[in-house]
């Protein structure tokens, strides 16, 4: 990474909510290094993990800490501790190239937004898949709306304006994404950041589509997100 490409040291803080990823917070947090050398915060916020999750990321984060399990009460306990000017909500299943942390402080340093997210590219290859990516992507874009899966990263000082994520067991991206689009549209980086497809293989991928289609529109309609947290289980 040349100079130009670094973080200045404090511009960026990487939180990462984690419950019983051991296969793949390893890899992710290997991949961070070249950034946390050049003064990235690395922030992991495990929920409870009974396997080795946090025996195989201690060594590779500057933060660890416990929280009560829940995304988004983890990414708020993440952000409570975190020292950047930028925070970004990264999932523990994610698969990212090492420049993508310079990629936001670059965006970021020469925009006046406030917020933004990535392209999604899900890991499998069953070709509906491919599908489901390019549907997200586009449905961000035109909703303004983004999920988590997409590494959703905020200015701090906004983050803590608005209160952070909402305690709610599901559907807390989406419901941050519609405030933080009331402040400014998400600035998009197009360099596709792939998220684990294990949800849509294990459950069934046109079963999965569906019944996030419904979740999702029942929440659009004022539905209880711990009733959809029990019926997304």
């Amino acid at each position: 990474m040349n100079e130009c490409q670094k973080c200045r040291a404090g511009a960026l803080s990487v939180v990462i909510p984690c419950l019983n990823e051991a296969h793949a917070i390893g890899p992710l947090l290997e991949t961070l290094q070249v950034a946390r050398a050049d003064g990235v915060e690395l922030i992991l916020v495990d929920g409870g993990s009974r396997d080795d999750t946090v025996a195989r990321a201690k060594p590779l984060v500057d933060r660890l800490i416990e929280s009560a399990p829940g995304r988004a009460r983890q990414m708020n306990a993440g952000a409570a501790v975190a020292t950047g000017e930028v925070l970004w909500f990264l999932h523990a299943d994610s698969v990212i190239q090492p420049d993508f942390p310079a990629l936001i402080c670059t965006v970021m340093a020469s925009s006046t937004g406030g917020w933004g997210r990535f392209d999604i590219r899900l890991s499998g290859r069953h070709p509906l898949l491919r599908l489901i990516g390019f549907m997200m992507n586009w449905r961000s874009r035109l909703t303004g709306i983004a999920t988590g899966d997409q590494g959703i990263f905020v200015r701090r000082e906004l983050f803590a304006r608005l209160g952070g994520f909402a305690d709610i067991p599901l559907m807390e991206d989406v419901e941050i994404s519609r405030r933080l689009k009331r402040c400014s549209r998400p600035l998009i980086l197009p360099q596709r950041l792939v998220t684990s497809s294990r949800r849509w293989e294990s459950r069934g991928i046109v079963r999965t589509i569906l019944l996030m289609w419904r979740l999702r529109w029942a929440y659009f309609m004022g539905a209880d997100p711990a009733r959809l947290a029990e019926r997304y289980r």
